[in-house]
């Protein structure tokens, strides 16, 4: 009995100091060693302001910490999951011409274009310089630290590369998505942290047409755009690209098939000026010619309705993914918005996307964030936009990777003290699985309606 009591003790003592090794071991650990817990608190809940500088976004171009990553161009794991390519289209879902997604060719690397392009995006000052001051400045360097909070499964890919624009098709059509809105710049014009995209765009109708996909064009506010250029603009697009047969037209009510075109940031231009273009009477205007088509104005402020209705455009899309953050983009006003447009004769496309964050190019942005909530934020979306009963709805965006609105692939990356954020405890394709839900499924609202 005093034998058993012993090796009681003993194995009593033994099971005391395993207990105090590990809790020893455990609080030596600093919050940084426990990955899991940092990014599933990334993955749901956007950290407060003091956050951000270590863990969300990339924020430095010299991180303190160096980790060995992942190469870029290394896609045989994180493609594992979608479909081997397939060149029958009729496998995959069919297209909803009637659904968009804007898409953006600016992206650039060394191998297509002999340095990064947009994925070294710089660190955008607040205007006020008082709170741009307490927030870091400088520029990206790729291909770890790149100008977003996501990190695509291609890896800081160029939009020159025909595999790149091959798998982005792929996707969109997987997604049943039918029309790509493509960000485009006129001639020899880019945006102020890219290159020419124009010559971009045979390469794009080609790689859409393989898919049966349909392309129009999202003119962005190039400098010194008014009525005139716009009209020489239009008369480009049509002339060079306006035979090609993904070059996408749409069916009035009157039975013409006319070009579509988004004019971003329109309400920089006066109702005047517009009307020159748009309106029948107007010196430049485009209507009855062989280069007339369908305009879409953007609706921001509610007051913008009025000027669209004034400017002489045919529609109008609300463009962010922000809920809340303008007027045009508020699910509550859609209903409103469709009213307004079926009274004026007008098309009305709202804008849906997954979610919102653009602290990688903006750090002083937090409060416009708009949490994913594992894909519940598009599909309240999507079903706000169906409600409504629009002629079209557009998807912000198939790749507008600096502001975090992407349906593309992403997957997890960390690197330094910088955690990307994902799409788990889903697959990369999830938003596209939910996107072809919700394409059918306004298709199939869509039919009713005209029952």
């Amino acid at each position: 009995m005093a034998r058993f009591r012993r090796k009681s003790c003993f194995a009593l003592i033994a099971l005391a100091l395993a207990v105090f090794i590990i809790t020893v071991i455990l609080k030596s650990l600093s919050p940084e060693d426990n990955n899991f817990a940092g990014q599933f608190t990334l993955r749901l809940i956007p950290p407060p302001r003091e956050m951000e500088k270590d863990t969300m976004v990339v924020v430095s171009a010299k991180p303190v910490q160096m980790m060995q990553a992942e190469k870029p161009d290394s896609l045989d794991n994180k493609m594992q999951d979608f479909p081997e390519p397939n060149y029958n289209v009729q496998d995959f879902p069919k297209p909803n011409y009637n659904v968009h997604a804007f898409y953006y060719v600016w992206y650039g690397n060394p191998q297509f274009d002999g340095k990064y392009v947009h994925w070294d995006h710089q660190l955008l000052p607040h205007w006020d310089p008082k709170v741009a001051s307490g927030y870091p400045t400088g520029q990206h360097q790729p291909p770890n630290d790149i100008g977003a909070n996501f990190y695509p499964a291609l890896g800081p890919y160029s939009s020159r590369d025909p595999s790149v624009l091959e798998e982005h098709m792929r996707q969109l059509r997987t997604a049943a998505v039918g029309v790509l809105a493509v960000s485009w710049y006129p001639r020899s014009m880019n945006d102020d942290n890219g290159e020419e995209i124009d010559n971009l765009m045979p390469l794009i109708l080609d790689a859409a047409d393989k898919y049966q996909l349909k392309v129009v064009f999202h003119i962005e506010p190039y400098k010194g755009r008014d009525d005139a250029n716009m009209r020489e603009n239009i008369k480009y697009i049509v002339e060079r690209y306006g035979n090609h047969p993904a070059f996408y037209r749409y069916k009035t009510s009157t039975g013409k098939f006319l070009p579509l075109y988004y004019i971003y940031d329109s309400y920089l231009q006066t109702p005047d000026v517009w009307a020159e273009l748009l309106k029948p009477n107007g010196i430049s205007t485009i209507r009855d010619t062989p280069y007339d088509g369908i305009f879409i104005g953007l609706l921001v402020e509610e007051k913008h309705k009025k000027d669209i209705k004034t400017s002489g455009f045919d529609g109008l899309y609300t463009y962010f993914a922000t809920n809340g953050f303008t007027y045009g983009s508020s699910n509550h006003n859609w209903r409103s918005i469709k009213t307004f447009c079926d009274y004026n004769d007008l098309v009305f496309i709202p804008s849906i996307g997954p979610g919102y964050i653009d602290t990688s190019i903006r750090p002083w942005n937090a409060q416009n964030t708009r949490n994913r909530i594992n894909g519940k934020y598009y599909e309240n979306a999507f079903k706000a936009a169906v409600e409504a009963r629009p002629q079209m709805i557009s998807i912000t965006s198939f790749n507008e990777w600096h502001e975090g609105t992407q349906i593309e692939k992403a997957v997890p990356k960390t690197w330094g003290k910088t955690v990307y954020l994902d799409y788990l405890p889903h697959k990369p394709t999830v938003y596209l699985e939910l996107t072809q839900k919700w394409a059918n499924k306004f298709s199939e609202e869509q039919k009713k309606w005209l029952e």
